[in-house]
């Protein structure tokens, strides 16, 4: 027998052998995570392919479906975490036409003024309507508090997955580092496993990928581009929480009121990771967009209900008289008598030759505005300093559009458009009393106002919005707890009791229609939206609950579709019992095989000494 046999049969049970410990290891770590599959390949040695030698372990797996698991675990981390709150944030508001929902509880208060329209000498009516109201006031104030408790609780988690996604990418460089340096294939397996789970798991909290580089390691970017982990330099991550969040507390103010993620590069730049756009995906993501866009929406919905419920009681919507003037021009006159701070004058934009609403907010200071803080964030705003005068009225409307001019003595104000421009229309939202007082602007009534001082609801500007957090504030007048006959007051003088101011807040209510702001996302995005207080806020129930299920069902898709990333991954990179056990018969028999061949020899070996 050749001594080449006894040399193959050597080589071949070290390289069969070989391969039978990696069987043992694939099928002692089947149910580990993040393990993936090994195989061992031979390799021929010598010439003509007369020897046999164990190649290196390498890993099993499909990329593709690598990258695919870590999008899709991204997606369903961003989703679950948006799912989960939204589904706190419409429980707020009750199951919708229960009487502990907030439809119901306004529901109830307005069919307390009802019975007080009805029974306008009964005194248990008037106590009624103001514990009803104060109950309704509860419940807003509740509701808008759980927000920005929300919020809270988010600006603290984002500070908390921070620390863990800066912990992933410090860990992934040193991995990077350890992956360099090692020669021994089956140790570099396992640090890949690791480096590739540690990616898995950061994938969690924000939209990733990956670029190989020649030496083994990779680079790790976020989706739009900013480079995160550069070989065995990690990007460190830290957010400066701002604590206790408010209804004022936001990413675009200055200074800034929240906290962000800043990502400080090895070389010392930095990358502002709560910037929108930086993060698009992954727990991260989800918890910016939630404490940033979604949660101050739903406060500016329960802003603008309070709002609405506080100044449908006490404004009055004037209407300019309109004209055409001899010379072709067209005009209209309207009396701004009772003008206050917060109150506005509105062209639509049908009667101006810019295209777009414009709104005159008036002030007692010339701080600057923005649209957002109106109705119509699509309007074009200026300030007109109070008291009413013609002239700045008029300087602001030629700079908004030359076509316009105004003129006027006292309050009252005309408003001219040129030739050629359609013909020129205005309105005004006029807060008719003064004061808290409940006799101050008889028929209308402060029953709501602004626990800040007890102080009249005007949506003013100065000083910053009234408006900002007013769902946190509102209150029943305190001035009323004294004075419940001015519910049913004749008039501001006669305190005879009389339905017909009872009457007047119930239709304010159920029937006037208010203008809301397209900022708090219902009816449009565009455009102001026009309904009854009670619609307003069965406006809000229905869109949180429609909010919710959408939601849900979008995560529940998003579980599908990581669930079958995860199936298509572990199909490939999986260990399979069944596999693994018809290698090792496999590999038995070759053992078996080999050994016979040594058998055989030695067999021949003794006979010749015997000879």
């Amino acid at each position: 027998m050749s001594l080449n046999a006894l040399s193959n049969a050597t080589a071949g049970l070290a390289a069969t052998q070989a391969a039978i410990n990696v069987v043992s290891q694939n099928v002692a770590n089947a149910g580990t995570a993040g393990y993936v599959k090994r195989t061992l390949s031979s390799v021929a040695t010598g010439t003509n392919n007369l020897g046999v030698a164990s190649g290196a372990v390498t890993r099993s797996f499909d990329a593709a479906a690598l990258k695919q698991l870590r999008l899709e675990t991204s997606g369903a981390a961003y989703t679950s975490t948006k799912s989960g709150i939204i589904s706190q944030l419409d429980a707020l508001y009750g199951t919708p036409g229960s009487s502990t929902a907030l439809d119901g509880t306004l529901n109830t208060f307005t069919e307390s003024l009802q019975e007080l329209a009805a029974n306008p000498t009964s005194a248990a009516a008037r106590t009624t309507v103001l514990s009803n109201a104060s109950a309704l006031a509860s419940q807003i104030n509740g509701a808008a508090n759980s927000v920005q408790n929300l919020r809270t609780g988010i600006e603290a988690q984002l500070g908390a997955d921070t620390q863990s996604a800066s912990s992933l990418l410090s860990s992934i460089a040193d991995l990077n580092k350890k992956i360099q340096n090692t020669t021994d294939s089956t140790s570099l397996a396992d640090l890949q496993d690791q480096r590739d789970q540690a990616i898995n798991n950061l994938s969690s909290y924000m939209d990733v990928k990956t670029t190989a580089q020649s030496d083994g390691t990779v680079t790790v970017l976020t989706q739009s581009g900013a480079t995160l982990v550069d070989r065995g330099n990690a990007a460190s991550l830290s957010f400066d929480g701002r604590g206790t969040l408010s209804a004022n507390s936001s990413y675009s103010a200055t200074p800034r009121s929240v906290g962000t993620i800043t990502a400080t590069l090895p070389g010392g730049g930095k990358i502002d990771l709560g910037e929108p756009g930086v993060l698009r995906s992954g727990s991260l993501a989800a918890e910016f967009e939630l404490r940033d866009q979604t949660l101050p929406q739903a406060q500016r919905q329960l802003d603008d209900l309070a709002a609405g419920l506080a100044s449908s009681l006490t404004d009055k919507q004037v209407t300019a008289t309109q004209a055409t003037q001899n010379t072709g021009t067209a005009t209209a006159t309207i009396d701004l008598t009772g003008f206050q701070a917060g109150n506005t004058l509105t062209i639509p934009a049908n009667a101006n030759s810019t295209g777009r609403n414009i709104i005159l907010v008036a002030s007692n200071n010339t701080s600057p505005i923005t649209a957002s803080q109106t109705v119509d964030p699509n309007a074009l705003v200026a300030k007109i300093q109070l008291p009413v005068d013609q002239t700045q009225i008029d300087k602001a409307l030629k700079l908004i559009d030359p076509n316009l001019s105004a003129s006027g003595s006292g309050a009252t104000l005309t408003i001219t458009s040129a030739a050629g421009v359609p013909p020129v229309a205005a309105t005004a939202r006029i807060t008719v009393p003064t004061s808290a007082d409940p006799t101050s602007g008889y028929p209308q009534i402060p029953l709501f106002v602004d626990s800040a001082g007890n102080a009249l609801y005007t949506g003013s500007l100065d000083s910053g919005s009234q408006l900002t957090g007013f769902a946190q504030r509102i209150t029943v007048n305190g001035n009323l707890s004294g004075k419940p006959a001015a519910l049913t007051a004749t008039s501001a003088t006669d305190m005879t009791a009389s339905g017909a101011r009872a009457q007047q807040l119930f239709s304010a209510l159920t029937s006037t229609q208010q203008t809301f702001s397209a900022a708090s996302g219902i009816g449009g995005v565009s455009a102001p939206h026009s309904t009854t207080v009670i619609g307003f806020a069965q406006d809000i129930i229905s869109t949180q609950g429609a909010a919710s299920a959408n939601a849900t069902a979008l995560d529940d898709t998003q579980q599908t579709a990581l669930s079958t990333a995860q199936g298509r991954f572990a199909a490939g990179a999986g260990v399979n019992i069944d596999q693994e056990m018809s290698n090792l018969i496999a590999l038995q028999t070759a053992y078996g095989a080999n050994a016979r061949v040594l058998t055989a020899a030695r067999d021949m070996l003794n006979q010749l000494l015997q000879i």
